[in-house]
């Protein structure tokens, strides 16, 4: 058997991981290497013909074009946010709905965490939590810890649904938000690693983690219990916005009712927090003009689809996200008589452009790896020599595995679905094995490894000033991520095995 093809199929990864890990190269200059070699290899050993190269760099591109304008939405969004101290009055008033720092790490690395990551995504959940949470009184290593741990389940959802919406965006994955919000139950556990984290080195810390799980378990429930019920009825937009503001709701009362808190409280905060600027109505106000803008979008304008024809067909879906962060940020400005300066335009263009070239770049090289098998020497494409190769019963512990390597690696589960959605969509369909199930696998996988994710680690270490603590961090995470990925595969082995 001829074994070139499909070591030549896999040599752009080894590369790929080779630059990102042995040679520290940036994730943009990595995929862009890894592109050009697959361009290098289509054109001189598949022999792919020229209009299949053509539409492979067209449809990525305009593939690409969506997730540009919902970071760009998103980033602008955030800017008039903290123009006027809208995060800030946000954060001080959860911080203040209990004086016990473990419901305070909860409210803000739980469900704060989880609504700024269904907003705006990219790192920017712990960029923003880390100083919160250092407020409450940890130590910044600590905090950027349990801010990792806090970036993982809302991950499947971020930035109103961009990990499927353009992971998958030439995969049918109608029925892949719903499955992915069953297997993110799993995530229930998460707020207890939180307590694990943030007790240990506390002199009575067996008591204080004991008398925290209940509630870190209820927690865990009232954001993800809402998520699987947005998943449902409204699609892959919601989840992480709705779950994180009804569950925010729901914890409110819990404390008020003292559901399931701790019977002590206890407090280590070490000075005093930033009074707020606006009542918390009108802090709160524009995420609910948010999730409001994007419900009514998602069933209106998501029926809208503006074809492009330029020697090859792409529907350009007029409900972007990116479009309704843009007008919620400039009524946001308007009520707040907040100034337009260049200088929010530029910082958003200047935010959404590395993610863009680094997923474009990615992109193309799967349409390539999937057109290269038009071509003129009979080789078979790339993506199904590279998928045969992982076709076995064992595809359901793969998939989450594989999705955390890649938020790993790239540190954003978008990418990471872009990377290798298509190659487990191939594996499954040629199985015989239901698609929707291994791509909602591998999203959740990739979700789970946000918490591990290196990019999102360094930006942290960069908002507390640390240095070459990567190895410290990644220890203290890895094996709740670990743990999260063995009982999503065990749970989509049983999934298959019922399905078929």
């Amino acid at each position: 058997m001829n074994n070139l093809p499909i070591i030549l199929a896999t040599i752009p990864f080894v590369v790929f991981v080779y630059l990102i890990f042995i040679r520290k190269t940036t994730l943009l200059r990595s995929s862009l290497i890894t592109l050009l070699l697959y361009v290098f290899l289509a054109i001189f050993y598949w022999k792919i013909y020229p209009e299949a190269l053509y539409t492979s760099f067209g449809k990525g591109l305009f593939i690409a074009l969506d997730i540009f304008l919902i970071i760009f939405g998103a980033i602008f969004f955030l800017e008039i946010l903290k123009s006027k101290n809208i995060i800030k009055n946000i954060s001080f008033y959860l911080s203040n709905l209990s004086k016990d720092y473990r419901i305070q790490v909860i409210v803000i690395a739980w469900f704060f965490e989880a609504l700024l990551e269904g907003t705006a995504g990219f790192g920017t959940p712990a960029a923003v939590a880390v100083p919160l949470l250092i407020g409450v009184g940890l130590s910044p290593i600590t905090s950027l810890i349990i801010s990792l741990l806090g970036n993982s389940s809302p991950g499947i959802f971020g930035a109103a649904g961009t990990p499927i919406k353009v992971g998958f965006s030439n995969l049918s994955s109608a029925g892949v938000p719903y499955l992915a919000a069953i297997f993110n139950m799993v995530g229930i556990i998460i707020p207890v690693f939180m307590m694990w984290v943030v007790t240990r080195g506390r002199p009575n810390k067996n008591k204080e983690f004991l008398n925290a799980t209940p509630f870190a378990l209820w927690s865990g429930l009232l954001f993800l219990g809402p998520s699987l019920l947005a998943a449902r009825f409204l699609g892959q937009e919601f989840p992480s916005i709705v779950g994180a503001i009804v569950g925010l709701v729901l914890v409110l009362i819990s404390i008020k009712l003292k559901i399931f808190t701790p019977k002590e409280e206890i407090s280590i905060a070490t000075a005093e927090r930033e009074k707020p600027t606006a009542s918390v109505v009108r802090s709160f106000l524009p995420y609910i003009i948010l999730i409001l803008f994007l419900i009514v979008g998602k069933f209106t304008l998501g029926k809208i689809n503006i074809p492009i024809g330029i020697n090859f067909n792409h529907n350009f879906n007029l409900f972007n996200p990116g479009l309704i962060f843009i007008v919620v940020g400039l009524i946001v400005a308007f009520w707040e008589k907040i100034k337009i300066s260049f200088s929010y335009i530029k910082n958003s263009f200047k935010g959404a452009l590395s993610p863009f070239l680094a997923i474009s770049f990615m992109l193309i090289m799967v349409q390539i790896m999937i057109n290269a098998g038009s071509n003129y020497s009979g080789i078979l494409s790339p993506i199904k020599l590279l998928a045969s190769s992982i076709e076995s019963t064992f595809i359901p512990l793969y998939a989450p595995l594989a999705g955390a390597f890649g938020s790993f690696a790239t540190g954003s589960v978008t990418t990471s679905n872009v990377l290798f959605g298509t190659l487990f969509n191939t594996a499954s369909m040629s199985m015989g094995i239901s698609t929707d199930i291994v791509l909602a696998l591998l999203v959740v996988g990739a979700s789970t490894g946000n918490m591990i994710a290196i990019a999102d680690i360094l930006t942290a270490e960069a908002v507390i000033g640390a240095k070459n603590q990567e190895r410290k961090i990644l220890k203290a995470v890895i094996l709740p991520c670990l743990f999260c990925l063995a009982i999503i595969g065990l749970f989509g082995m049983l999934m298959v095995g019922w399905y078929n």
